[in-house]
């Protein structure tokens, strides 16, 4: 392990010093995001991520109003942001209080917007709602919703403060009336807030020898059904997980086909889709999408065992389900054929090749392990949690590339 783990930091830090050199991909330069930069204001009534507010890949659901006789009132903490103005009309500080989450988000939307209009600050009108003054089941209720505006009320800068909350990591933003933008984050004990990207642990993979075996049972060394980069079937080596946890509770994403196979995967998964005619050949048809996107008439790839090849199918429907356990297994190829269908085995960032090409320092040691280890079976003894390497490479991500190719809900790494 020690020759293992040795060879994982050398390959880092070769990575590192590529990515800096190479400005990796759709990446834009190095380092956090600099102010002042080309932005793209947000229409009016748009909002950001393209779904509904308290649905899965925003802020998630309500989860009741808190006052302050509630137990749950020790989750707000007062603002006390001198760089923010708060309208404070009730004057009983109620716009002060939010939760840590939004509280962080706005702080940092403060410092974009006096970089991005100096003598400018951002100005909250609304905060934690205590008097029901806003609409059933608002995220106002739980301290989880801010509406702000800039300092100087200047409606033309609107647009624009709605993209630097995108920016500042705001869950929803919503251009949603001339007056304001509404801001929302996710609950500080969501399950949507960590989902990560990982398959149930009872999910189940093809071994070599044609027998199923579960996702949590898999072993390194087992060799599972994966297809390589043309789109063949293949059998390759498991390699670890990035990350498992046994007990946790999480929300997946069932996605059904017209011929009755389900796959089950958390929304920040990567799945192959196609988008061509069945007449081309199927790497031409394929691409990894997060499974959040998936929409029923796209198609998925299924191995179809008679022909020993991957057959394009129609996803029928797509719907929810929780489960206990989850896994995200890590196969040489990069992909890997659960329930029959073919995945990614990577998850956060929108870009399978880059996640690949990030892991080859794992490919790497597993490959000299198994030169140095060919003789006897090779344990994995691996603890619940985000593998230290993969963590790394997130927060990588986060740092150099575009906000839009990262999933919503990110990964289960650090504290929401």
């Amino acid at each position: 392990m020690l020759l293992w783990t040795r060879i994982v930091l050398v390959g880092l830090i070769c990575l590192s010093l590529v990515s800096s050199g190479m400005g990796c991909g759709p990446g834009r330069g190095y380092g956090r995001r600099r102010h002042p930069k080309k932005l793209t204001p947000l229409a009016y009534k748009q909002f950001i991520p393209n779904v509904a507010e308290k649905t899965l890949g925003a802020s998630g659901r309500y989860e009741g109003k808190i006052t302050r006789n509630s137990e749950r009132f020790k989750e707000l903490t007062p603002n006390y942001n001198t760089d923010i103005i708060f309208k404070d009309e009730e004057n009983t500080g109620a716009d002060r209080l939010m939760t840590q989450r939004c509280k962080d988000k706005l702080n940092s939307l403060a410092i974009s917007v006096m970089n991005q209009w100096p003598g400018v600050k951002l100005r909250v009108t609304e905060g934690w709602d205590e008097d029901g003054h806003h609409f059933e089941e608002s995220l106002h209720y739980e301290g989880r919703a801010v509406d702000i505006t800039t300092s100087d009320r200047d409606k033309s800068k609107y647009g624009t403060l709605s993209r630097l909350a995108v920016e500042a990591g705001f869950d929803w933003v919503y251009y949603e009336s001339k007056a304001h933008i509404h801001c929302s984050v996710k609950a500080e004990n969501s399950v949507a807030a960590k989902s990560g990207g990982c398959f149930p642990g009872s999910s189940t993979v093809t071994l070599q020898d044609g027998t199923k075996k579960a996702v949590k049972d898999l072993q390194t060394g087992d060799k599972v059904l994966a297809a390589d980069e043309d789109g063949n079937p293949v059998y390759t080596d498991f390699i670890m997980f990035i990350d498992q946890e046994s007990a946790t509770r999480r929300l997946f994403y069932v996605i059904e086909t017209d011929s009755g196979q389900k796959i089950t995967l958390t929304a920040a998964h990567l799945l192959f889709v196609g988008h061509s005619n069945h007449t081309e050949k199927v790497v031409k048809r394929m691409s990894a999408i997060f499974a959040s996107q998936v929409q029923p008439g796209q198609e998925v790839f299924v191995f179809d065992a008679e022909r020993r090849r991957l057959q394009p199918v129609t996803v029928k429907r797509i719907y929810t389900q929780e489960h206990e356990g989850s896994f995200a297994p890590v196969t040489v190829q990069g992909t890997v054929v659960v329930d029959q269908v073919l995945a990614s085995c990577y998850a956060a960032i929108e870009d399978h090749d880059l996640a690949h090409w990030a892991l080859a320092p794992v490919r790497l040691a597993h490959w000299v392990s198994s030169l140095i280890f060919s003789s006897q079976p090779q344990a994995s003894a691996q603890n619940d949690g985000v593998h230290w390497y993969s963590k790394i490479l997130y927060q990588l991500g986060t740092w150099l590339l575009d906000s839009h190719l990262i999933h919503p809900l990110g990964m289960s790494v650090y504290p929401s």
